[in-house]
Formats: structure tokens, C-alpha cells, sequence
């Protein structure tokens, strides 16, 4: 069994310092059995990054808020959920289930702040009124996005037990690549105006599944994270059970950039990244 202090000096041993700016994927079975329960993950890194440091997750929405025009659901499915679904609160709205219990263990502890969008962000610490002082409606994973601050914050992703496919950050990269061919999603959120529930669209470089091109294979993402830290290395180590990797996002964008106009313009280059 781990103690917050012991999940401290993990996070200090792979190179987390006093200061730093963290965007945090976690599953929090990989870790192991923590002394406290799981909020000893994010209380046992904010002691490494103090005050002063940031850290940061994506919470996003509960089901079917993001979902209503998107094309994946029946006729029935989207009459239902337009008559019934209440307005999206981004202050007390549940996170998705996908991304973790963690996170929704982080958004609800007190002094954590979020972004008003059901791209929802979680932040905690100095640079977080920073990080959400702009919240685009449209292609919220791009420009002016928490993503982009972070990468001008100099910010790093710590990778902590989890599956290198969920890597958000890599949707900023999509958003901002100049490329062709790019999916282009749009889907209707209910929000609130003027004290009533209205239908409003969002508009986004596709997010879904099948990947923002065509031409992206199978857990591109993880591909991509993988082969840059193969190739240009990043912090490893373990916290508690978990392995991880501490990956520096200025470096992780440039090459992810590079990859996906490469990628797009031909498909057979996906062949020169590792498996994962």
C-alpha cells in the first residue's frame, strides 16, 4: 500500500518540480492500493508542484451532451434526448465516465476550476484563471483553447498507468494542423440563455473515433506519444504500481504535427511509428 508521501516522491523522481505546468491522464487501478483512497494521487502532486505550479485534466460531459447531431444515434434516440436532456451545467456536471474516476475526483475538490464548455477542462493551482481566460465555442480543442496556453505555459503531459490513446492534448494538434481532408463534426448542446433551455451547435475538427482523417489508423494517438518518446526521449518511472512518462508538449506537438502532414498526405507512413 502507497502513502500520498510516497506518490510524491515518485512524481519528483520522474522529474515533476516545484512550479511546472501538468496536464494529468491517470487510471488510478494502475497505481495500486493507496493508503487514503485515490484523491491521494492529485493531493500527493500538487505537493510536488506546489502552489505555484498548475495542473490540469479534461473532464469533458456525461453522456449525450455532446452527441445530438452527430449522426451516431437513431431518430428516436435524438427526439428523446432533445425533449429531455436539461441544460448543460458546466459547475456541477459530472465528468465523463470514460475519462477516469480521477478526474471527477479532482473537478469536485474545493479550489479546482473548470471551463464553461462541455469540452470541459479541470484546472487547480497559479495558471489556471490563465489557462481558461479564453474558452472558444467552435473547435474548442484549438485555438485559444486550455490546450494552446498550455503549450505556451512550456507545459508537460504526465502520463500515469494509462492508455497513451487517450492522450487529449493530440486533438489540439489536429485542430491547428494545415492539412486537408480534415473530418469536420458538428453537434447541438443544450445551454442555458436568459433563464431557458436553448439548442445550440458546436463545431469541431472530428474528435469521434474513427479520427479527425481519413487516413488515420488504428490508436494513432498512442502511436504518435510512443514513437516521440522512443525517438526523442521523455522522463520515465513508476508511481506507486503505475508506470509513467512525463512528456514535454512543445516537443510532442512539433512531432505530431510533422506526422500527421505526412500521414495525411499518405497513409503508408503511419508504417514508420511503432506499434502500441
Amino acid at each position: 500500500m502507497y502513502s500520498r508521501q510516497d506518490l510524491a516522491e515518485g512524481f519528483r523522481a520522474l522529474g515533476v518540480t516545484a512550479g511546472a505546468n501538468v496536464m494529468l491522464h491517470a487510471s488510478v487501478r494502475a497505481v495500486g492500493a493507496i493508503a487514503g483512497g485515490p484523491d491521494q494521487i492529485h493531493l500527493a502532486l500538487k505537493d510536488v508542484l506546489t502552489p505555484e505550479g498548475t495542473l490540469m485534466m479534461y473532464a469533458s460531459c456525461p453522456e449525450h451532451y455532446d452527441e445530438v447531431g452527430r449522426g451516431n444515434l437513431t431518430p428516436d434516440e435524438e427526439r428523446d434526448i432533445l425533449a429531455l436532456l436539461p441544460a448543460f451545467d458546466p459547475l456541477t456536471a459530472r465528468s465523463a465516465r470514460d475519462n477516469g474516476a480521477l478526474v471527477e475526483l479532482f473537478r469536485t475538490w474545493p479550489d479546482s476550476i473548470v471551463s464553461h464548455h462541455v469540452v470541459r477542462f479541470v484546472a487547480w493551482g497559479r495558471q489556471a484563471p490563465y489557462v481558461f481566460s479564453q474558452q472558444p465555442w467552435h473547435y474548442p480543442y484549438g485555438r485559444g483553447s486550455a490546450l494552446e496556453r498550455l503549450v505556451e505555459l512550456g507545459g508537460s503531459i504526465l502520463l500515469l498507468g494509462c492508455d497513451h490513446d487517450t492522450v487529449t492534448f493530440l486533438h489540439y494538434a489536429e485542430h491547428i494542423a494545415a492539412i486537408p481532408g480534415k473530418r469536420i463534426a458538428r453537434y447541438r448542446v443544450p445551454v442555458l440563455d436568459g433563464g431557458r433551455r436553448v439548442w445550440t451547435w458546436v463545431e469541431e475538427v472530428d474528435t469521434a473515433d474513427a479520427g479527425a482523417h481519413p487516413h488515420w489508423p488504428p490508436r494513432f494517438f498512442a502511436r504518435i506519444v510512443d514513437t516521440y518518446r522512443r525517438r526523442h526521449g521523455a522522463p520515465e518511472g513508476q508511481v506507486g504500481d503505475a508506470r509513467c512518462a512525463l512528456v514535454d508538449t512543445r516537443g510532442l506537438l512539433a512531432f505530431a504535427l510533422e506526422v500527421m502532414a505526412r500521414v495525411a498526405s499518405d497513409p503508408n507512413a503511419a508504417a514508420d511509428l511503432v506499434e502500441s
